[in-house]
Formats: C-alpha cells, sequence, structure tokens
C-alpha cells in the first residue's frame, strides 16, 4: 500500500505496508527471523533468497516508509547515519556536496571524518538564506543536503526554494525529515529528491530501535541506493523493522501531543524570568515562522534554550536537576530527554565551528514527550530554579 493520497494522515500511518499473513491471516506482519530462504531450483525463489538483499518484514517496512512519505519507494537502513552513508557513497572523488551548517553533530562528523579523506568536498553554509546556496553553487556540486528544523537551533530551510535551485544545477537535494516527521512535513511533496529519517526517533518512537531510512521517487535513483544498501550491508534485522512498524501506527496520535505539549513547554520556558533565550520554530518572530507555518502542520516538540545565566555550573545544574527529563542522547521518543549538545549530540564538531553557527556552550535541548504537559513543566520550574 504505497498510494494513499485519497485518505486521511492517521489512516496511511496505520494502514501503511500492513497486509494479513497470506499463510495465516496475522494482522502485524511476521518477524521472519531468518538469513536465508529455501529455493525450489537455483535462482527460482519466492521473491527472496538472503536477508542481506531483502527480508519479508523489511519489505513490509519499506513499503511503510515510501507511503508515510508519499513517496514510490523507500529503504531501510541500520541507523540514520547508515541510510546518510549511502547517500554519500553515490557520489565520486571531486564531486562537492552543500551542506547546512547548523546539523546533527554525527552527519558531519560522517562527511569531514570518512567522507573528505576520499576526496569529497563538503561546504557549509546558511541554508536559511537560499542566497547562500546559490553562490556555493558549482559545476560539481552533486548533492543539497539540509536539515529543516535543524538539530539543534531548529533553523528553517525553504525545501521548494532549494529544489528549485537543485534542480537547476542539476543535483541531488536531500533533506533529512527526522526532526519534523512525516506527520508535520513531506519534502517529496515540495520537490526533494530523497528524504531522510533517523527512524531511531519519531518513527520508531520508543527509543527501543536504532534504524534510519531514505525514501524517494525516481525508480534509478532507487536502484542505486539499493544497490548500496546490498553490497555495503548496513540493513536492520527484522526484529527491529517490527518495532518501527509498530511505532509508526501510532505516529500521528504521538506528534498530535510532542506538539501540544513542544508549545505549552516553549511558551513556559520563553516567559521564565531566568531563561534567556528559546529556539522554537513555533514562535510568530522565529526569523523563518512564515516558511515554517508554509510547508509544515505544526511545529513539533523539538526546542533549545538557554538561562540568562550561561556560566557551565548554571547550566550543568539544570541538566543534572530535572527527574522527567532523562539527561541522555536522541529524541524523538514518548519520554522527555535533555540534551547538552556541547558534549554530547554534537561534541564531534570543533568548538570554533558551534560557536560561529550560533550552538554555545550554554545551548540545551529538550525533546519534550508526551506525558501531561503540566508535570513537565513543573519539573524543568524546579530545575531552573
Amino acid at each position: 500500500m504505497n498510494e494513499h493520497t485519497s485518505i486521511g494522515i492517521g489512516t496511511k500511518f496505520i494502514h501503511a505496508g500492513a497486509e494479513p499473513d497470506p499463510t495465516t491471516g496475522a494482522i502485524m506482519t511476521p518477524i521472519y527471523q531468518t538469513s536465508t530462504f529455501v529455493q525450489d531450483a537455483p535462482n527460482e525463489h519466492k521473491g527472496y533468497d538472503y536477508s542481506r538483499a531483502g527480508n519479508p518484514t523489511r519489505a513490509a517496512l519499506e513499503t511503510a516508509y515510501a507511503a508515510i512519505e508519499n513517496g514510490k519507494f523507500g529503504l531501510a537502513f541500520s541507523s540514520g547515519v547508515a541510510a546518510t552513508d549511502a547517500m554519500i557513497k553515490l557520489l565520486a572523488p571531486g564531486d562537492e556536496v552543500i551542506a547546512a551548517n547548523d546539523m546533527y553533530g554525527g552527519t558531519y562528523r560522517l562527511f569531514t571524518k570518512v567522507f573528505e579523506k576520499f576526496g569529497i568536498k563538503f561546504i557549509f553554509v546558511d541554508t536559511t538564506d537560499t542566497k547562500n546556496i546559490e553562490a556555493a553553487i558549482t559545476t560539481k556540486t552533486k548533492l543539497i543536503w539540509i536539515e529543516t528544523p535543524t538539530n539543534p537551533l531548529m533553523n528553517i530551510t525553504d525545501i521548494a526554494a532549494v529544489a528549485t535551485i537543485a534542480k537547476s544545477a542539476k543535483a541531488l537535494l536531500c533533506v533529512d525529515n527526522t526532526f519534523a516527521s512525516p506527520y508535520l512535513q513531506n519534502p517529496l511533496d515540495l520537490g526533494a529528491d530523497v528524504v531522510m529519517h533517523s527512524a531511531t526517533k519519531y518513527l520508531g518512537g520508543h527509543s527501543d530501535v536504532i534504524q534510519g531510512c531514505l525514501m524517494m521517487n525516481d525508480e534509478a535513483l532507487r536502484d542505486q541506493l539499493f544497490f548500496i544498501q546490498k553490497s555495503t550491508g548496513a540493513v536492520p534485522g527484522p526484529m527491529d523493522c517490527f518495532l518501527v512498524l509498530r511505532g509508526i501506527k501510532t505516529l500521528h496520535v504521538r506528534m498530535q501531543r510532542h506538539c501540544e505539549n513542544g508549545r505549552k513547554v516553549a511558551e513556559f520556558l520563553r516567559n521564565h524570568p531566568k531563561v534567556g533565550k528559546v529556539w522554537w520554530c513555533g514562535f510568530t518572530d522565529h526569523p523563518n515562522y512564515t516558511i515554517a507555518k508554509q510547508q509544515m502542520r505544526d511545529f513539533g516538540g523539538m526546542m533549545s534554550f538557554e538561562l540568562k545565566d550561561t556560566s557551565d555550573a548554571a547550566t550543568k545544574r539544570v541538566l543534572m536537576s530535572t527527574k522527567l527529563f532523562s539527561l541522555a542522547e536522541s529524541l524523538g521518543g514518548v519520554e522527555s530527554l535533555i540534551n547538552h549538545p556541547a558534549t554530547m549530540t554534537h561534541a564531534s564538531i570543533p568548538r570554533e565551528e558551534r560557536l560561529k553557527n550560533g550552538l554555545s556552550d550554554a545551548l540545551i535541548r529538550l525533546s519534550v514527550g508526551i506525558e501531561d504537559a503540566d508535570d513537565l513543566i513543573a519539573d524543568l520550574n524546579e530545575a531552573i530554579g
């Protein structure tokens, strides 16, 4: 089921990739915990020969991935970084990538520490101003990589505008849609060539699985990426695929609560006398609010803030004092998390680069979960003091 244009988003998420098991009638996709498949004759099989190349549980999930992003094809990977890795493996030495200067630290590390030494050049710019992208385009530009909203400063990039630039440059546009999720934003509909998710986050939704995915419409591009997926082997196991299939079924109801709670927590923080600044793309005075409202259905549960007292001691006290917000990496689970990007998720970015892009040592990132909002606000209020 990858054609869902005429049904509601919740119905689509619940039924995406789901077909009753033909053998037993099981409504849930079975976990095909097998490495290989018996063949009737050499190279005559029932569609599967080896689970690295394809597995029925993974196939159901990949069908669901395509559906939830309004795409034709989906591919599952063992992590979000593995999905990103596959995208860069489309390139060759001498190719150039224009990437957002505010991005997940693991993506930055992969680009600069792994792929730069193979002769791929990465140019980091502020993608919120498309003029910066246009200025960086050369004949060697083969890929534009953006996050929107960005991690962790909640910057917004105009996907449709960047898609137009990419097409003119004959470059691919890949959008990391992890922070928004398909519930809030669908980059393929706005002209992106590929959408990437760390499915570990909102798609799984329960902090119990590591996985990534790519979604696209172009069959030739899908075939190239499938070849990389099969050849390099960074594929998820069937149990992990089952968990994400289950997570997708409740994505819409979870995201509704993430958005409701996110708004309440963001407004509480902005009005707190000890808080200096709050980064959340749902504020009407956010510099890119108009674009966010245009391309997103709501504004999500991710945000960052700084205290007025930006000392290490004050920042650490808040990070160590919450009871409901757990101090941990990752995001997008049902439980709320608090994070210190400078020493955790973004530590792999050199400090001078972080500071230049506006990511200070005092920045605190929140993944607002789906608990009762009043309890989350009370927890933060007590921790801030």
